[in-house]
């Protein structure tokens, strides 16, 4: 299968091609390249890119392939929070035209990165499955939501979008991400050896490791038409909900010597849910492989290998990144290049 991977020198894309491609589909990236520098170890695998923003990309971009999975997003809260019109834009309305295009260019499969934040907010008590209501918080789980109801209209005998609500995602990457709870944790605690918690720790996440994430779109560009076809599905397992508590004592039994310390006044999260990945089984005999402890252990030895300071570790916070670019008047307000990206 002939697979455009969108955002692929993003977080999870440079794990994901390296996935599908030893799975034998032959992969092209598509990316606009924000985060080229962001590099953490040595990248898995190069493969064949189109250098673009997803706004510009056109139907000619997209003949001949057999399936897009599109990542690429602004891609958390704290980045989406520069501008929730420029969310929109990017998030959501850049994801329509993405699919139309890929419709138009006869382009069968769309799988769409979706996310669990569309949830929002729930009752620590309910594990929501993929019939829950929304209640997104947020730009970004706004977008998600506005994608998933826009594409849908698109489905037909023709084309089959599946969506992807993931959990929030943790792992290594070869182009890390300091700004998600998992690797956060590790990585403060690694470099300063005390792990504070902003939150009273009581709020639930479903969490998923990267390569999990890539190997359930596998299953999905794999699997079946009929299985998939204009489905969602929540991707992780029922069993790696965690309180933002639990997630900080796996990180101090992984990092020899941290301690915890909660920010004073800290008060719960409003970001809140539990999440039922069930389906994702039952469909399509999907499982994870990770834990969180695993996850944590892998991203501790690499911090050790590369000798991760705190100064180093900034550089993966994906809102610092794009506010230098923006600093340096390389992105416009927009968060359009304004000189080649090298």
């Amino acid at each position: 299968m002939k697979v455009v991977v969108t955002g692929h020198n993003g977080y999870i894309g440079a794990v994901m091609v390296d996935v599908l491609a030893k799975a034998g589909h032959e992969v092209t990236g598509l990316d606009t390249f924000f985060y080229e520098t962001c590099t953490f170890g040595n990248d898995r695998r190069s493969v064949p890119a189109i250098r673009k923003d997803i706004r510009e990309v056109t139907p000619d971009d997209l003949r001949g392939f057999d399936a897009i999975v599109h990542l690429a997003a602004l891609s958390n809260d704290p980045l989406g929070c520069l501008s929730d019109d420029t969310t929109l834009d990017i998030n959501h309305r850049a994801s329509v035209r993405l699919a139309e295009a890929a419709k138009a260019a006869g382009v069968p499969r769309y799988v769409f990165a979706s996310s669990c934040s569309l949830y929002g907010a729930a009752a620590p008590e309910d594990l929501l499955d993929e019939r829950a209501a929304f209640n997104p918080i947020t730009a970004y789980g706004l977008s998600k939501v506005l994608v998933e109801q826009d594409v849908a209209k698109l489905a037909d005998d023709r084309f089959t979008p599946t969506f992807m609500r993931n959990a929030t995602a943790y792992g290594a990457s070869p182009r890390l991400r300091a700004d998600i709870v998992v690797n956060n944790f590790v990585g403060v605690a690694y470099t300063t050896g005390q792990l504070l918690i902003q939150s009273d720790g009581t709020p639930w996440r479903p969490l998923v490791h990267i390569e999990d994430i890539s190997r359930a779109v596998l299953a999905v560009l794999e699997a079946p038409k009929e299985l998939v076809h204009n489905e969602s599905f929540n991707v992780g397992s029922s069993t790696e909900n965690y309180q933002i508590r639990d997630v900080a004592d796996i990180v101090q039994r992984v990092v020899p010597g941290c301690t915890i310390k909660y920010a004073d006044g800290a008060g719960p999260d409003t970001r809140c849910y539990r999440v039922s990945c069930d389906k994702i089984t039952r469909v399509l005999g999907f499982k994870t492989t990770w834990t969180v402890e695993r996850g944590a252990t892998e991203l501790y030895e690499q911090m050790k290998q590369l000798n991760l300071t705190s100064e180093m570790f900034a550089n993966y916070v994906r809102l610092k990144r794009i506010q230098e670019l923006l600093a340096e008047q390389r992105l416009d307000n927009s968060l359009r290049w304004q000189t080649v990206a090298v």
